[in-house]
């Protein structure tokens, strides 16, 4: 007996569901993240003399259980160092005229903002305070860096992809995602300065920070292509973006989001990315010691599974399966 079709009214609303409960999987991905920041072991340190800095101290953890994960040390010198060496996103700084903040918005405006308020609920009033390492003054809010970042993300992705649609080879492919890699950062810091004034003029540092990204996000959605067609492509999509990005807090703090979110998001390219790339523009690469070795090993193993699907498995182009690898590289 023939299998009988659903008639054409049904599969249209088959597929529509469908659609809706991926649209909704995506706006609770998207918006949760968002929707439930606050800080959770925000590292902040408190500075001055050891009676009035372990008070202070005291105080926060009691008003704002769980909230700031903090540290203590003698004078705001040393809370300044700590601050630009992004071991912490503001001081408490305890003096004879109270409680001054010191803050780096740099690494996170909207971090300043929240920790500001904090300090003003703590004194009664708006403290004094001094931006360490400043935001660029053409972003002070932080939105043109998460906005300018993006692209980079979605544009990687849709190199990776058009890597393997388009591209036999391996040696093709590798050659591809490094001319890719090169060209997106020297680009990328170009735009992102001299065009939009997003970032600081440090050029080679900033190209550099976002070639390794581009690098890391173009390599892992090409490798997982190659190496296991379309769903490997959707498998780096979720990797680089549908995942990556709501958890990147590329406009926030890791330490915003839920547990342990936060720490996900920097395990993959976009957030260990967007770290790097502060880090480099900003803070002369100071904390970005974690952000590059995740960003290097999604790049390293992206490209050996260019090579290994290659080896192993047809790869795609124009809609069609490749002869296997016996076809020249």
């Amino acid at each position: 007996m023939a299998h009988r079709q659903p008639p054409v009214l049904v599969r249209a609303v088959l597929v529509a569901a469908g659609v809706v409960a991926v649209q909704a999987l995506l706006v609770g991905v998207f918006a949760w993240p968002a929707a439930n920041a606050r800080p959770r072991d925000l590292p902040v340190v408190v500075a001055g003399p050891a009676p009035a800095a372990e008070q202070l101290a005291n105080r926060l953890r009691a008003e704002r259980p769980g909230a700031f994960d903090i540290t203590t040390v003698a004078d705001a010198t040393a809370a300044d160092q700590a601050l630009r060496d992004r071991d912490a996103y503001a001081a408490f700084v305890v003096g004879a005229g109270g409680v001054a903040l010191h803050t780096a918005s740099a690494a996170s405006p909207t971090v300043a903002q929240l920790l500001t308020q904090a300090a003003t609920e703590l004194g009664g009033e708006r403290p004094q305070v001094t931006d360490v390492v400043p935001a660029d003054p053409d972003d002070p809010r932080g939105a043109g860096f998460a906005a300018g970042f993006l692209p980079l993300a979605i544009t990687s992705l849709l190199f990776g992809t058009a890597l393997v649609v388009a591209v036999g080879s391996r040696s093709g492919r590798l050659f591809g995602v490094a001319a890719y890699a090169v060209l997106a950062g020297l680009i990328g810091a170009l735009v992102l300065h001299q065009w939009l004034g997003v970032l600081p003029d440090n050029y080679l540092a900033n190209a550099a920070a976002i070639g390794l990204f581009t690098l890391a996000a173009s390599a892992t959605v090409a490798g997982l292509g190659s190496l296991l067609g379309y769903p490997g492509i959707g498998l780096g999509a979720l990797l680089v973006f549908l995942v990556g990005n709501p958890l990147s807090a590329l406009n926030a703090a890791p330490q915003l989001l839920p547990e342990p979110w936060g720490d996900v998001g920097q395990w993959l390219p976009v957030g260990a990315g967007g770290s790097a790339l502060r880090s480099a523009a900003y803070f002369d690469w100071a904390g970005a010691g974690q952000a590059i070795w995740v960003l290097t090993g999604y790049a390293v193993v992206g490209l050996a599974l260019v090579l290994l699907g290659r080896a192993t498995r047809a790869g795609i182009t124009r809609g069609v399966t490749i002869p296997p690898a016996s076809r020249g590289a």
